[in-house]
């Protein structure tokens, strides 16, 4: 893969131009199959007997996905300008009796960024010129790895994720403890996983630097910005970009993770650092007003507040291509914050969110036939989103329901799970023949890089304790598997396995440290700084 960061080329320049000449072509009106109120309204009953089948069950969706059960979901359906359903379902914690309804607030986790998307559309024209506003001008304390691309990146840059930012850019600084503003300063470290503007990398803390940067053209936190130009104007009374918010709401789900096979919950997601990307929580009640004013500006109707109609509807643009979706086939592309997918109804714009904490969420719109979907469940892994999304729409225009859905969604979100646990299997047993490690005052010390900034190895408990992070109290034990190769556990919601491999010099002290979990894109070998 080409890591340096250089002008958009020929090549990269065609596609681009054909992509916007495709969101041109694909008007929702004439592409989308027409609906009737009937069609939609026989669907529901259909659609909460779907709902209902996944909360009877509380144990995990299970390896062949043919257990699809979730803890707690919330559902609202709008079409032709009108709420036409709106329910709760299941439990807000395994074990209480509380139970999920209309107004039970969920963390939305990246359904933030359709959300963040309108916020800046609202921006547009009256606070922010443009969404090619440089973010050199809006921000300008802000920079890439290279000069080139931090005097051109635009809003549009990075809310399509085509900075070339690499994707995971960030989200291991903020599991360590580090805020928003350290982070967005050190991606500034971070060598480029493609060449500007030509490739797709979803980068959570790139979209994040977008958010703020639009903030700071008002003089505001982003929080605040956010309920200013939204949640206040459109009445979304319980929708809150602060953690603190949702924490305090007595209305609200907690996270579930597998344990054993069973749901459960037990652990937090605290997720300001990335408030634009991930960090807004709601009802659906509350998404169901948003998701109006989404299809209002969709098909021409006065919507409930005011937005720039040419900025809210170029985030819905094509602008680089995705691939196919992973289930469904259909073609799909990023525009500002939205996936826009083309099939045989026509367009559709939605997007998918997940903490691995325990939270999936989706919303699905097609623009064409006025019709959308929020589903928000409290469970990870799990496709119960997508499968009941996915269901509902072919009972709405095929009549019935064409495929198992939500095995092959469950199936997919578990593969992802998996993949985390295949990457560090190589631990799970020791190595044979197993080589002895040196005494442990040979690894301890002091190490550090400009990303991750310091990393103490200390002796502690007769074993190996790494700690990190701003006031290094992100603490991992660490576990010894070959001479000078070490692991442990990054979160204690995946089964994923880091190594942490020393590098011993002549004087028989370990002189770098490699930190799998944050090498992904070459930024974990930290120097020792003291013996």
């Amino acid at each position: 893969m080409t890591r340096t960061s250089t002008a958009i080329g020929v090549r990269s320049a065609s596609a681009a131009a054909a992509l916007m000449l495709a969101a041109t072509m694909f008007l929702p009106k004439a592409e989308a199959a027409a609906l009737t109120q009937k069609s939609v309204m026989d669907a529901l009953p259909k659609l909460e007997a779907l709902a209902n089948k996944l909360v009877e069950r509380k144990s995990g969706p299970g390896e062949s996905g043919s257990d699809k059960s979730v803890p707690g979901l919330s559902v609202a359906v709008v079409f032709q300008n009108k709420l036409v359903y709106l329910k709760g379902f299941g439990l807000r914690e395994i074990g209480k009796p509380e139970r999920v309804d209309a107004d039970t607030v969920f963390q939305l986790a990246s359904l933030s960024k359709p959300i963040t998307s309108t916020i800046v559309a609202a921006m547009i024209g009256k606070d922010i010129a443009s969404w090619d506003a440089k973010i050199a001008d809006l921000d300008p304390g802000f920079r890439l790895a290279d000069p080139y691309p931090t005097s051109e990146l635009t809003l549009t840059d990075l809310f399509a994720h085509r900075s070339g930012l690499p994707g995971d850019a960030g989200n291991e600084l903020e599991a360590i403890g580090y805020d928003r503003a350290e982070i967005l300063r050190r991606l500034r470290f971070v060598p480029p996983a493609s060449s500007f503007r030509a490739g797709y990398s979803y980068s959570n803390f790139g979209f994040t630097e977008g958010g703020a940067a639009a903030a700071r053209a008002v003089g505001k936190p982003w929080e605040e910005v956010a309920e200013d130009k939204l949640f206040k104007p459109l009445g979304m009374t319980s929708t809150s970009a602060r953690y603190a918010d949702f924490v305090n709401r007595s209305n609200r789900a907690a996270l579930h993770i597998l344990d054993g096979g069973q749901w459960r919950a037990a652990v937090k997601r605290r997720p300001d650092a990335q408030a634009p990307a991930g960090g807004v929580s709601s009802t659906a009640r509350d998404l169901a007003k948003w998701m109006l004013l989404e299809l209002d500006y969709a098909n021409g109707r006065a919507a409930a507040i005011p937005i720039n109609p040419e900025a809210i509807a170029r985030t819905h643009a094509p602008l680089i291509d995705r691939g196919k979706n992973p289930v469904t086939g259909a073609a799909s592309f990023y525009g500002l914050g939205w996936n826009a997918e083309f099939g045989a109804r026509g367009p559709e714009w939605g997007h998918a969110a997940a903490f691995s904490a325990g939270a999936r969420t989706l919303v699905k719109l097609s623009p064409g036939a006025d019709l959308g979907i929020v589903v928000l469940a409290n469970a990870f892994p799990t496709g119960a989103p997508e499968g009941l999304a996915d269901s509902f729409f072919d009972l709405v225009f095929d009549g019935r329901v064409g495929e198992d859905w939500f095995s092959k969604w469950n199936r997919l979100f578990a593969s992802m799970f998996d993949q985390g646990a295949a990457a560090g299997a190589v631990y799970e047993k020791a190595a044979s023949p197993q080589s002895q490690a040196l005494p442990f005052s040979a690894y301890a010390g002091r190490y550090a890089n400009d990303f991750i900034g310091e990393a103490v190895v200390l002796e502690e408990g007769g074993g190996l304790v790494l700690r990190l992070g701003p006031s290094l109290d992100a603490s991992f034990p660490l576990t010894h598997f070959d001479r000078d190769s070490f692991f442990f556990r990054p979160a204690k919601d995946t089964p994923n396995l880091s190594g942490a491999a020393f590098e011993i010099g002549p004087d028989q002290k370990a002189g770098q440290m490699t930190i799998g979990d944050f090498n992904g894109f070459g930024m974990g070998v930290l120097k020792r700084t003291a013996k």
